[in-house]
């Protein structure tokens, strides 16, 4: 049976924002963003809500998973990423 459209999902929109957003983390390591730090730097100065939220849900799939580390309000990258991020660029 053929897939139509409809049953079509949204992983690969969503393996795209996660990538984005743990690459902007890596690339301003040190620094400490907020969740609305990361979605303006990410998604620009006047993100829709669909982008606002697809930041959102990628900081708590990427924490879930132990690539982010999300405290309060504040989001940075987790040792693991870090390492992972130093061993990609040799």
């Amino acid at each position: 049976m053929a897939e139509s459209d409809e049953s079509r999902t949204t992983q690969g929109d969503d393996l795209a924002t996660e990538s984005a957003v743990l690459q902007q983390l890596l690339s301003l390591h040190p620094a400490q963003l907020t969740v609305a730090e990361l979605v303006r730097e990410v998604a620009g100065e006047q993100p829709d809500f669909g982008e606002r939220d697809a930041i959102e849900r990628a900081v708590r799939d990427l924490s879930g998973v132990g690539l982010v580390y999300h405290r309060e309000d504040f989001v940075l990258p987790t040792r693991a990423a870090l390492r992972f991020n130093e061993l990609l660029d040799r």
